[in-house]
Parts: C-alpha cells; sequence; structure tokens
C-alpha cells in the first residue's frame, strides 16, 4: 500500500512539476532559426515577430541564419535539437516543396517537425526589364508564345519559389520560358535590373520598392487578390490566368516531440503579437498579410501546401539530388 502510494504522489508531482514548466517557459532566451541570408523576405518575417515575442515572454528570442540548400541546412539543424521550446524554425513555401524536390532529404518535415503559427502570408511579384516590349500580362505571354523556350527569367535557385511560381504560372498560361538558376535572390534581381535577363517572378518586398522606381515593370502579383502594397498591380489570374493563385508563407515550427502545452503557449503569443496595431502596420508595410489560426490549422494549411507545389515540382520534372 505504501509503495502505492509512494507511486501516485510521484505521479502528480510530475503532472506538477510538468505544468509549472509549461506556465514558466521560457525562462532563458529562444532562438529562431532562419534558413536563409539577412535581409530576404523570411529574414525580416522572423525579426518582426521576435521583437514582438521578446517584449511579451520576457526572453531574448535570437534570430539565427543558417542559409543554404533553399533553407534544408536550418530546418535540419532544427530537427536535430532538443525539444524544449528553445529552438524554433521560421519556416517557409520551400518548406513544403523541399520534400518532393530533393532526391535524398535528410529529415521529413511532417514527422520532424510540429506546425506552431501560421505568420504572414505575402505574394510574389513578376516583373519585367522596362526594355522589354510588355506592359502587361496578356502581352508577356502572347510575347513569350512567339518565342517558345528562348525568353530567360532568373531564379534563386533550381527549386526555390522564384522557380516554382514561374513553373506553375507557364503551366497555367500555357508557355515555355527558360530558368536562369542564381545563388540566391539578390545576384538575380541585380541581372534582371542589369537587363542581362528580362523577367524574374520574386517576392513582393524586394520587387515592388524597385518597380515603383522605374527600375522594373511590375506585370501582376501571385494572390487572387491585389496586395496592398501595390495595388494598381493586377493579380496574375485578373491579368490574364485564371486560377492562378499562390503565395510566400511563413511560419513557425518546433521539433517534433516538443510538448503540447510549449506549442499552445507559443502559438498564443504569436496571435497575440499579431493582433497588435504596430505589428499588423509592420508586416504590411512590406506587404504581408499576418497569419492566424491555431497549430492544428496551420498544420492542415502545411499539409495542403506540399500536396499543391509535389504537383508543381513533378509537372515540371524538377530534381536536386
Amino acid at each position: 500500500m505504501a509503495s502505492r502510494r509512494l507511486s501516485l504522489l510521484l505521479v502528480v508531482l510530475v503532472i506538477i512539476a510538468g505544468g509549472a514548466s509549461a506556465q514558466t517557459y521560457p525562462t532563458k532566451p529562444v532562438r529562431i532559426i532562419v534558413g536563409f541570408p539577412p535581409g530576404g523576405a523570411t529574414d525580416i518575417a522572423t525579426r518582426v515577430m521576435a521583437q514582438k515575442l521578446n517584449e511579451s515572454m520576457g526572453q531574448q528570442v535570437i534570430v539565427d541564419n543558417r542559409p543554404g540548400a533553399a533553407s534544408n541546412i536550418g530546418a535540419e539543424l532544427a530537427v536535430r535539437s532538443a525539444p524544449d521550446g528553445y529552438t524554433l524554425f521560421m519556416g517557409s513555401v520551400s518548406l513544403s516543396i523541399n520534400p518532393t524536390l530533393y532526391a535524398k532529404l535528410a529529415y521529413d518535415p511532417l514527422r520532424d517537425l510540429a506546425p506552431v503559427a501560421h505568420v504572414a502570408t505575402t505574394p510574389f511579384m513578376l516583373v519585367t526589364h522596362p526594355s522589354m516590349p510588355v506592359k502587361n500580362v496578356k502581352e508577356f505571354i502572347a510575347f513569350v508564345k512567339a518565342r517558345p523556350g528562348e525568353v530567360n527569367y532568373v531564379t534563386a535557385g533550381a527549386g526555390s519559389g522564384a522557380h516554382l511560381f514561374m513553373e506553375l504560372f507557364s503551366s497555367l498560361a500555357g508557355v515555355r520560358l527558360t530558368s536562369v538558376h542564381y545563388k540566391g535572390q539578390a545576384a538575380a534581381t541585380t541581372d534582371v535590373l542589369a537587363g542581362h535577363v528580362p523577367a524574374q517572378f520574386d517576392n513582393i518586398l524586394t520587387l515592388a520598392p524597385l518597380a515603383k522606381l522605374g527600375k522594373l515593370r511590375a506585370l501582376g502579383v501571385s494572390t487572387a487578390q491585389r496586395s496592398p502594397l501595390a495595388p494598381d498591380v493586377p493579380s496574375v489570374a485578373e491579368a490574364g490566368v485564371p486560377g492562378y493563385d499562390a503565395d510566400a508563407w511563413f511560419g513557425l515550427f518546433v521539433p517534433a516531440g516538443t510538448s503540447r502545452d510549449i506549442i499552445a503557449r507559443l502559438n498564443t503569443e504569436v496571435m497575440k503579437g499579431l493582433q497588435a496595431a504596430d505589428m499588423r502596420e509592420r508586416l504590411r508595410s512590406f506587404g504581408a498579410t499576418p497569419g492566424s489560426g491555431t497549430p492544428e490549422q496551420f498544420s492542415a494549411h502545411f499539409r495542403n501546401e506540399i500536396t499543391k507545389w509535389a504537383k508543381v515540382v513533378k509537372s515540371a520534372g524538377v530534381r536536386v539530388d
């Protein structure tokens, strides 16, 4: 009887300790790994969110950039981290593309990462160099159709969002363009600005300011709705490619095995931050729409994105070994 009572007491103590741990979390700095270099859309969204979490959770939130392999280097580091809530990963649309794109992936995002919160969504923007004799999506399609395979466009790398957003466009528009892959968005955009390559489909955060300055010509945005960052630029769907709808999303993940209480706490803090007026305005200033929802809703969205982009990758015959 005494041993049974002792066992029950130990169980109660474990439960109490677990509850106290969740309630007092975090007790030390939290790290958010970003799989891309500083200055890009994912990095900026992460830093905005990190600042808000730092204020609300009372602990320093550190952004740790680990770029490479379309965010796989950062994702692998996160997967190998302790599932204690002190290592987070800011995933992006690349995370839903990579399982199909890479023949040998060292992790399974569905198995090894647990979705926490949908942070934000941004559109991509289709642009051309001003010297290209087209002024809208329909003229761009006609120009490319008259020169199948001859019109080049830049990407931030094979299988990147910039690559697959254009592949989806090509498929729905019935055109054939030739991709020119670079090591990152900055180098790719530089060559479009110089007129070496005529077209690009990449994040609105980078391209909209250049279009406003007249250095690039904006033809359309990837989402079904126009962006408040460029309200005069039509969606690709309304401009000539019905059904086109794609976005670059950002969301927080933790290593699988992290307690549900910690995931719930993080989701609550993120959603609270996203409701703050200054946070929403900051996100909108670079063309992002604040995210929403529970971990379960974000998980469902993530699974749908994997299915969607798997079809595009397979249809385009893109593969990275």
